[in-house]
């Protein structure tokens, strides 16, 4: 969002049009992000032939000639965005317009989507850029998607209902998401604020300089130490969202006489815990970005990106444990030795390396060569409870082990498990269920002296500290290449290569105390004595049996997948003064293989060494064209027709395990259409569009426990998915006064499952096998796909005082937002009595395992209309959530002094930002059982709360 402060003073209305000899006007031109005069300003009073230029100070002053009356002044600047101001000129009278603002536009080209992040989106909480969206739209001057990235994005709203992974985010033309899960990962380059101004977006198909893009658009980040203006930054913030505090301090040298320009960059975030208990904040970020100029055609930059990030983490809740317990209980945390511990830390430690070459041919012509590196590691930490000892006694070795789960919110810790009693619950029951509520209420965190104590009991850990690790290495470069033809046509094309080499692993963090960790399957279903003390489906790794594990060694599952991604893309547009049009495609070849360092057990032979390589080619082609009503009204359409390969993590079956391919996964297929009507005037800016996108060939993948699959852990394949989505979105908002802006914004969709897709599970139980529940589909059309609200609303307004002060209110309104569905409840799964399965049958699978079809006996007292209501997917009440900004600045000297304050959900309304259905029971009886239970659902829907009330405080001090 393009921040501008529009100040004029009003006179008495008067439409005379005669000249005025005493009349003046006057005022001054400061940068919008330094708030430095701008000299060499041009400044033209439209239609009366005066024009003139501001001086060091930024002054600017018309004495002479001035038409009466309404009139319209232009500031414009090069490599700077034009403004236009509406003032009012009477007879004898000063119009002064001090400190009137204009944005620096980093690209030197005009498109209506460039950003330059102003002080009050620097100062804003920057964790914001983790949320869904607002990291890749962070900033625009569009005013929906402001909407989005700073209002909505709290409640995980999504433009369009997409995801993050249908966006794509580079830093100097590099792109950076992630291969395995295709979305960027913000906390890579998280805390450098101040050197993040400069930023290229393309709303969504529409042209991008650097890259092909996606539905979401495509931003672009530059980092070159020549584009940031020459002056430091200091500043300290105060936050309760997600970490408490914030040091940040920058410098940069400009661009210097010699050729050089450096730019430095040190800050650290930390916290003991942000609005939900317990999680911890522990950041610290570093860049060092060095150019140099080597004559008018070459330049060379260097950048460096060290961005360190670890943070406890919360989870979802059940609505049973929300009432008790509150939006901000967490589980994970407990006390050991006095001080607040977190069992599932996550950290981020994946430093980057860049080199980019700037080569201007000629006026007209460039080309940009990047290349990079980004290496290092990331990990989740959680509670490994399934330790195994090998005793022997009578002279026969034997396991044994396994130790109840203990996450203070197990389903047989709260009150429902003792009330949910064939026959129904007697006074004992509810005096268990008593005690159990008390007991949560008193305390209900994690139990640390528990783990150490029965650690303490036996010579191997029964619990420990597991950190799922995965550590990447990857090479990035790119050939960018622009021209302008002539002054209708441009040329856009680059050549694109990504290799990735991701070692996967579990570790050993923490054995609480034990002196090793016996690396065996204790919930294995081979029988548990051995007389040769080996188990062998139960080995992680059968070349390694009954291996004892240190802290800090690799166990349970070990792999390597490679990667590589090349493509090239190509684009023309085309600029007439009433028509500008665009033509663009991509080809691209992804392929991925997986290596297994570790032979388990349950996939002997085809776990350890390199596994088949998969391949994928795909390409992409859009249009669109802009016709120019007039310099007012526009119309914009855009048209695209796309395939996308899977990621990594929806391409492989129990990766952990083996190298075993999913069945039946092909790209997606991606068709997109949308049409938009803009307006733009001095005063109004307004733009309307609708949108309609459909989704093929879509793959989902997850993991969880059910007792529907065999009680065990499983992976689910949801393939073949086709999506809907269609809707509206509208922006608009009003300079109603020289001090005061209306705006709005509003998003109206629907997105839902076009089909019934095809529904595998992959389990160690199965081998290189795979099952389904007759047959094979799941019953998802036109169920919601979850993802925040389809419906959002915004209205607001902004004070900005002429005496360097600013306030803003909005008003948002939320609704039609959903849980996310379970697939197996919806299969054939329901309808079976878990009871009555009948002897599981095999049938050739295509992979050359077995195909598992699970069927038996149907449940035969089923009502249609309560199975229905079963099955009835949830919908979030509608919420509205009220936000307050504002700030003052302050000019000392040679210093710029301010602050920046915001306060999220004023009113501290209780909303629901997302959940899933469980998965654990999901045939009808168990349903209906959990439905009718004394004290709602074991395994309920779990929710994720939004914040209460919240709020954040940065000061600053430029020089």
């Amino acid at each position: 969002m393009k921040k501008s402060f529009l100040f004029f003073l009003l006179g008495i209305f008067s439409t005379c049009t005669v000249l005025a000899q005493d009349t003046i006007v006057k005022g001054s031109v400061k940068d919008a992000v330094t708030n430095e005069p701008l000299p060499n300003v041009t400044v033209t009073i439209e239609d009366s032939g005066l024009s003139t230029k501001t001086d060091a100070l930024g002054q600017f002053i018309f004495n002479k000639g001035i038409p009466l009356g309404e009139q319209i002044l232009k500031i414009e600047q090069v490599d700077y965005t034009t403004k236009h101001y509406p003032i009012i000129v009477n007879q004898g009278q000063t119009v002064d317009i001090q400190d009137m603002t204009l944005a620096y536009n980093a690209s030197d080209k005009k498109d209506l989507y460039i950003i330059s992040i102003s002080d009050d989106q620097l100062n804003s909480e920057d964790d914001g850029l983790t949320s869904n969206v607002s990291g890749l739209l962070q900033s625009s001057r569009d005013i929906f998607l402001n909407a989005a990235a700073f209002d909505f994005s709290a409640t995980f709203f999504r433009p369009r209902g997409l995801d993050n992974a249908n966006g794509k985010v580079l830093i100097n033309g590099l792109e950076l998401n992630k291969q395995s899960t295709g979305r960027p990962q913000w906390g890579n380059w998280g805390g450098i604020n101040d050197l993040q101004r400069n930023q290229e977006f393309s709303m969504g198909i529409s042209p991008n300089d650097y890259n092909f893009g996606d539905l979401a658009g495509t931003n672009n980040i530059i980092m070159r130490a020549s584009k940031y203006r020459e002056g430091g930054r200091l500043s300290f913030a105060s936050a309760n969202r997600s970490y408490e505090g914030r040091l940040m301090a920058s410098y940069s040298s400009g661009l210097m006489e010699d050729g050089w320009a450096y730019s430095l960059l040190a800050s650290r975030r930390f916290g003991d815990g942000g609005y939900v208990e317990g999680t911890l904040y522990d950041a610290n970020s570093f860049v060092a970005s060095v150019e140099k100029k080597i004559n008018d055609n070459h330049s060379i930059n260097f950048t460096s990106i060290y961005a360190q990030n670890r943070r406890g983490r919360g989870t979802a809740l059940t609505q049973e444990v929300f009432e008790l317990k509150g939006r901000q209980y967490n589980p994970f945390w407990g006390e050991l030795n006095g001080e607040i511990r977190n069992s599932r830390i996550r950290r981020i430690e994946e430093p980057i390396i860049m080199l980019n070459h700037y080569w201007d041919i000629s006026e007209k012509t460039s080309i940009n060569t990047n290349i990079g590196y980004q290496f290092g590691e990331t990990g989740n930490t959680r509670v490994d409870n399934g330790g195994t000892r090998l005793v022997t006694f009578q002279g026969q070795d034997s396991y044994i082990g396994g130790a109840r789960n203990t996450d203070p919110t197990y389903y047989q810790n709260l009150p429902s498990y003792h009330l949910n009693v064939d026959g129904g619950p007697t006074a004992y029951d509810y005096e268990l269920a008593y005690q159990a509520q008390q007991s949560f209420l008193n305390d209900g965190q994690f139990n640390w002296n528990e783990l150490y104590t029965a650690n303490a009991n036996f010579e191997n850990s029964v619990y420990a500290i597991q950190e799922d690790r995965i550590d990447d290495k990857q090479l990035m470069a790119n050939i960018i290449f622009d021209t302008e033809l002539n002054e209708n046509i441009r040329l856009n094309a680059a050549v694109n290569y990504r290799k990735l080499s991701s070692e996967n692993f579990a570790e050993v963090s923490d054995l609480l105390g034990g002196s090793g960790y016996l690396d065996v399957d204790f919930f294995s279903d081979e029988n548990i004595q051995s007389t040769d003390g080996v188990l062998t489906t139960a080995q992680s790794d059968i070349r390694n049996p009954n291996r004892i594990a240190q802290e800090g060694e690799r166990y349970k599952y070990n792999y390597e997948i490679d990667a590589n991604v090349v493509g090239g893309f190509a684009q023309a547009v085309f600029k007439y003064s009433k028509v500008d049009f665009y033509l663009a495609g991509n080809v691209s070849k992804t392929d991925y293989q997986r290596t297994g360092l570790f032979e388990n057990g349950y996939f002997a032979g085809n776990s350890f060494g390199q596994g088949p390589k998969v391949e994928y080619e795909n390409f992409g082609v859009k249009a669109g064209a802009t016709y120019k009503i007039s310099g007012k009204h526009l119309l914009d359409f855009n048209g695209a027709y796309m395939t996308k390969a899977p990621n990594i993590r929806n391409t492989f079956a129990n990766v952990r395990q083996s190298n075993m391919l999913l069945e039946d996964v092909d790209s997606e297929t991606i068709k997109s259409v949308d049409a938009s009507y803009i307006f733009r005037s001095p005063i109004v800016k307004a733009r309307l569009t609708g949108f309609y996108t459909t989704f093929e060939d879509a793959t989902e993948t997850g993991f969880y426990f059910s007792e529907g699959v065999g009680s065990n852990l499983v992976q689910e394949a949801i393939t073949g998915i086709e999506r809907l989505h269609f809707g509206a979105e509208f922006g608009i908002e009003a300079q109603v006064t020289p001090t005061i802006k209306l705006k709005g914004a509003a998003s109206v969709g629907q997105y839902t499952y076009n089909n019934n897709p095809n529904l595998t599970f992959y389990s160690q139980e199965f081998g290189t096998g795979r099952a389904i529940f007759g047959d094979g589909t799941t019953n998802l059309k036109d169920l919601h796909v979850a993802g925040g609200p389809e419906r959002a609303y915004q209205l607001g307004f902004e004070y900005r005082d002429p005496d360097y002060w600013n306030i803003g209110v909005t008003f948002n309104q939320f609704s039609n937002a959903y849980v996310d569905a379970s697939a197996i409840k919806r299969s054939t799964a329901f309808v079976i009595d878990p009871e009555l399965y009948t002897d599981t049958q095999f049938q050739d699978a295509t992979a050359g395992g077995n195909l598992y079809v699970v069927s038996g006996g149907e449940i035969n007292d089923i009502d249609p209309a309560i199975a229905k209501q079963l099955l009835q997917q949830e919908q979030f009440d509608d919420y509205m959530l009220v936000n307050v900004v504002g700030g003052k600045s302050w000019k000392i000297d040679d210093y710029f002094v301010g602050f920046f304050a915001t306060i999220n959900n004023i009113f501290d309304q209780e909303y629901k930002t997302g959940g899933f259905e469980q998965s654990r029971r999901v045939d009808y009886r168990s349903q209906l059982d959990e439905q009718t239970n004394a004290n709602g659902p074991i395994f309920g829907n779990r929710y994720f709360f939004g914040n209460g009330t919240t709020y954040y405080l940065n000061v600053y001090v430029r020089f």
